[in-house]
């Protein structure tokens, strides 16, 4: 290598000579600031080159803890079967209700034959699929209806008396306060059912990006029930609605602070009351 006089701006030069006849084959000058820049670009070269070598290419797969494509179809055959599953009890637990109920004397729950199939696979539409839900648990208010003594209408009593139905299957996130927080989070899974407290009628429903889909049922002895936070709402305005009926599903939330939950609130003659005086969760 060689360097000039000036102490500024030194050059180098890198040459390759044979070592019998001292040719000069190749040569190259260059200065610290180009030396520098071409090994950094040297640097993202290789980096972009291995990025696009592992990422396009089947050498992903031998990544420790990369799924393998037989992972992946392992996964969806897991899916699948537990899906087959998940439908295989449901036309169990309608056919021990209409064994009941006939045993009872009392009329069979009509479902459609599609629904009934006796392939394992869940061929059904979610609109099938939620009647059947829909069916069942009609059926097990029913049930538990038939032991209420008490002839007087509903609007007649006072909250306490009353018999409320969970919205949902969860647990209670973060509790009622009146003035900061005058509702109750309810922590369940994404596509948990969301069902009506009491008898009533849909007199809203709504949908925003934050909130989600939002329906409101008004009862009587003016109570209205507000539910927040569904990915799908089963039922419409003017809907007259039963206790326990379903009439939405949990969203899947994005915050990591609350996670999939349903916001539920209660109101009495105007004023917000705390739903886990009177539910049970």
């Amino acid at each position: 290598m060689e360097k000039t006089d000036n102490k500024k701006s030194r050059t180098y030069r890198l040459a390759l000579i044979d070592a019998v006849s001292h040719e000069r084959l190749w040569s190259v000058r260059f200065t610290r600031p180009i030396f520098i820049g071409a090994l950094v670009s040297g640097i993202v070269v290789a980096m972009v080159a291995f990025y696009a070598l592992v990422a396009y290419t089947p050498l992903r797969t031998f990544i420790p803890g990369y799924p393998s494509a037989q992972t992946r179809r392992q996964a969806v055959h897991n899916a699948q079967k537990i899906d087959s599953l998940e439908m295989r009890l449901l036309q169990w637990e309608l056919y021990s209700e209409n064994l009941r109920r006939i045993v009872a004397g009392e009329t069979p729950i009509k479902v459609d034959s599609v629904m009934l199939g006796s392939s394992g696979s869940r061929d059904v539409t979610d609109e099938q699929y939620y009647a059947i839900r829909d069916s069942l648990l009609r059926a097990d208010v029913l049930t538990q209806e038939q032991f209420n003594v008490s002839d007087s209408p509903r609007k007649n009593l006072p909250m306490e008396a009353l018999s409320f139905f969970p919205p949902v299957k969860g647990v209670v996130s973060e509790g009622f306060e009146r003035t900061l927080h005058p509702y109750i989070d309810i922590t369940a899974p994404a596509g948990s059912m969301v069902t009506a407290v009491l008898d009533g009628t849909v007199v809203h429903t709504s949908w925003d990006s934050e909130e989600g889909y939002l329906i409101v049922v008004q009862h009587a002895g003016d109570i209205l029930s507000i539910y927040k936070h569904n990915q799908k709402l089963l039922r419409a305005p003017s809907d007259v609605v039963k206790a326990g009926t379903p009439i939405g599903l949990v969203a899947e939330s994005a915050s990591l602070t609350k996670g999939n939950h349903l916001h539920f609130e209660l109101w009495y003659e105007g004023q917000p009351m705390d739903p886990t005086q009177f539910i049970n969760f």
